[in-house]
């Protein structure tokens, strides 16, 4: 009795997280597509492989070497004339990463490498001569900046399109993430790749940094009133006509920001008060970032600050009292614009520039066919298998049928509860359970065709015949489990659905194979207790 509660309760909880309680063929329809969901092979939607800037991330390293040096060196007394980097412009150049220090007083030079070799411990230092050094980051360390901000990258994305309410995407590392830094973003029915690249490709590193001069009319303008050497430190930038209440030109801004989009705690979008039509996206410091926003703005009342994103300037403001946790980047176009710029701020900045390697929109009309010729292939297949089951084992096949469709029923039922995302070669799991489904009967039914001629009694045979297959039915599903887990850790996306559908099915076998129809045989039996003759 308990058994069969247990399998009532099973069919009715699995119906359940198929269908749901529909009220209408419109409704059952909905819950079918909002249960199952599809992958990008069966309902279409976006293909996109990111090449990650690791140089960028370097050149990033770099700048942060370069100012906590500078601060080492003023207190422990070591006097210098300069410092800068090169401009690695390729991933090929990452490795080529190097600091200059420039002008080391001779007689510090061994409290300087002491002092480099202490706080630097992932950089390797060189003479250049007698007072000039370079600094280059270890292979090691190299390795490790690559990996990371491969992964940081691919956290970073993740985090942006879940934001979008987007269901099952597939965002993970394409290739060898050290030599290729590649990354392979597949949406399932999303089609506008504009709107996700922009999401997705917004650098949205924010700074904010003190303006030194400006604005000028032009780049060259702006080279030209320092002689065409920028000082140290230093970096001109653009605030375009259109951005904000920006009408065009170019500053003289400082390369170290106050604060950056680490320091960001929340930002959201609002309408701007100033501006009726236009759009704002006010943001939120952390402690630590307010701490040193409101130091730095309480020590430069009457100085001007310049909001970058992304290398170009949003708004430029003159500090007219102590400002602490709360900020604003005004003068957005659209809404969307303004939602899209909250979420990247919140979900954190890419550590490096991306690059497009490939893009493109797959249409549904492939995954409807796909659909289509799977639903036929897997009905076909189970016609097959139940004609062959009820002929060959007559009345038992009837219960090898019962046990079968249970198995389907149950393994579509884990894969809408676990929100697994149905793919064509998950659709093959599907029918390849199928096969291993009705091979486990067929092993039990075959011992107890067995048993049956060795004389026991029907009872004693059914007895018999579960408890000997028990365990060549859990050594050949261990085996193929075993067998799908090296394909889900090693293989890609498909072959992971793959791998994900048939070990639901291996596991539905079991339950359905041993305990249902062990119930369906008992319940026949039970009713039956003079039985001569059993039907298998």
């Amino acid at each position: 009795m308990i058994k069969t509660v247990v399998i009532v309760a099973t069919v009715l909880v699995c119906l359940f997280g198929i269908f749901g309680f529909p009220t209408s063929a419109a409704q059952l329809k909905n819950n079918l597509a909002h249960n199952i969901s599809l992958g990008l092979d069966l309902k279409g939607g976006s293909h996109l492989v990111l090449q990650v800037e690791t140089q960028d991330a370097a050149k990033t390293a770099a700048d942060q070497v370069i100012e906590a040096l500078r601060d080492y060196l003023k207190n422990a007394g070591i006097g210098f004339s300069g410092m800068d980097r090169n401009d690695p412009q390729s991933i090929q150049e990452t490795n080529s990463i190097q600091v200059n220090i420039h002008g080391i007083d001779p007689s510090k030079t061994s409290q300087f490498r002491n002092l480099v070799a202490e706080k630097f411990p992932e950089w390797t230092l060189s003479p250049v001569n007698g007072n000039d050094y370079k600094m280059n980051m270890t292979q090691t360390a190299l390795l490790d900046l690559k990996r990371n901000t491969v992964q940081q990258s691919v956290d970073t994305i993740e985090r942006r399109v879940n934001a979008l309410g987007l269901t099952e995407p597939t965002i993970q590392e394409h290739g060898d993430p050290v030599t290729q830094s590649e990354i392979l973003v597949e949406l399932p029915g999303v089609s506008d790749l504009a709107s996700v690249k922009q999401l997705i490709g917004t650098t949205a590193q924010l700074k904010i940094t003190n303006v030194l001069e400006g604005p000028f009319k032009t780049q060259e303008e702006a080279l030209a009133s320092k002689g065409g050497i920028l000082p140290i430190n230093t970096q001109v930038l653009e605030w375009p006509a259109g951005i904000g209440n920006g009408s065009g030109g170019w500053y003289l801004v400082g390369r170290t920001p106050v604060i950056t989009g680490q320091d960001m705690r929340n930002a959201r979008p609002e309408t701007d008060p100033d501006m009726p039509g236009r759009w704002e996206t006010s943001f939120s410091l952390s402690q630590d970032g307010a701490r040193r926003f409101e130091k730095y703005t309480s020590a430069n009342i009457g100085n001007r600050l310049a909001v970058v994103l992304d290398n170009q300037i949003q708004s430029v403001a003159t500090i007219q009292n102590t400002i602490s946790d709360q900020g604003r980047i005004n003068g957005l176009g659209s809404e969307q614009e303004s939602e899209n710029l909250a979420i990247v701020l919140k979900t954190g900045a890419l550590p490096a520039g991306i690059k497009y390697l490939q893009e493109r929109t797959i249409g549904p009309s492939l995954g409807a066919d796909s659909i289509r010729e799977g639903i036929y292939a897997a009905i076909a297949g189970l016609i097959a298998v139940v004609i062959v089951m009820l002929v060959y084992y007559k009345a038992a096949g009837v219960n090898a049928v019962l046990a079968l469709i249970l198995n389907t029923v149950i393994l579509m039922a884990a894969l809408c509860y676990f929100h697994a995302t149905l793919t064509l070669p998950g659709i093959a799991g599907i029918i390849l359970t199928v096969g291993m489904a009705v091979d486990s009967n067929v092993l039990i039914f075959e011992r107890i065709r067995e048993e049956l001629r060795a004389g026991k009694t029907i009872p004693a045979a059914v007895d018999a015949g579960f408890g000997k297959a028990w365990w060549t039915i859990v050594d050949t599903h261990v085996t193929t489990i075993v067998s799908c887990l090296f394909l889900f850790l090693f293989g890609t996306g498909p072959v992971r659905g793959f791998a994900v559908t048939l070990v639901i099915g291996l596991f539905a076998n079991v339950f359905t194979a041993v305990w249902v129809s062990r119930v369906i045989f008992d319940w026949e039996l039970s009713r039956r207790r003079q039985m001569v003759h059993l039907s298998i």
